[in-house]
């Protein structure tokens, strides 16, 4: 039985994450990214990354303005997202950008599979998994990666003024290990959350239509964040992804 507790804080975390959410959203319609796919990047983060996020944004990521970088181009200066952040947030936004599109993907995926559970069968439960859970997974992996390289080539392409075969080619090469690795942190809580916590502690199951499982998601993608951030580190200084 999920304790009374539990569920209020999960309603807490998860309004956390709507609010920080819309509170980056609106301000980006006054103040827009000068990269346009980073105005998708910041809202989903932060619904997971609630009041930390905002922070990031609000400190670091209105350096990245559209308003910013037309004002250093005009004086002929380097933009200040460039001058004026740390390598170790570059590195941050370079996870967070990464972890938008798992983000977006796992959403997507985690609720198709609710409704169709017949996309879980097709990949694999009943047959290859006793565990939906593990099907769901592969769907997860799937959309996230598509999403995922969509969003990185929105910003490779024409951050390096590259064609659309290169453009993607160069997108899968910068995202494809940062996204694992992200998967792979947000992967080994969930299954933590589920067998343990849940199952073993609580006696219920996790399910995708309660606000524990997104609260538990909310805290899975931060430990994604986690896994995903020295990858990142590494992609930044070989040069395969591009600093923000």
């Amino acid at each position: 039985m999920i304790p009374s507790w539990l569920h209020v804080l999960a309603l807490v975390a998860l309004s956390c994450g709507f609010v920080s959410a819309a509170i980056v959203a609106v301000d980006e319609i006054r103040h827009p990214q000068h990269m346009w796919i980073m105005n998708l990047v910041w809202p989903l983060v932060a619904l997971f990354g609630t009041v930390i996020t905002l922070w990031g944004y609000f400190t670091y990521g209105r350096l990245a303005t559209k308003q910013e970088f037309m004002a250093a181009k005009a004086d002929d200066e380097t933009p200040p997202s460039k001058r004026e952040t740390p390598f170790g947030v570059m590195v941050a936004k370079g996870a967070s950008h990464c972890g938008s599109g798992c983000t977006l993907g796992d959403i997507v995926a985690e609720w198709l599979a609710f409704a169709v559970p017949g996309v879980a069968v097709a990949l694999g439960w009943q047959t290859l998994f006793a565990e939906k859970m593990f099907a769901v997974w592969i769907l997860d992996f799937i959309f996230a990666f598509l999403i995922g390289i969509a969003f990185q080539y929105f910003t490779i392409k024409p951050m390096r003024n590259l064609g659309p075969g290169e453009g993607l080619v160069q997108a899968v090469k910068a995202d494809t290990l940062s996204l694992t690795a992200w998967q792979i942190g947000m992967y080994g809580f969930m299954a933590i959350a589920q067998f343990w916590l849940f199952r073993g502690l609580l006696g219920t199951r996790l399910e995708v239509n309660t606000p524990e499982f997104w609260f538990m998601m909310q805290i899975a993608m931060i430990c994604g964040f986690v896994t995903s951030y020295p990858v990142n580190r590494w992609l930044l200084r070989a040069g395969i992804k591009e600093t923000m």
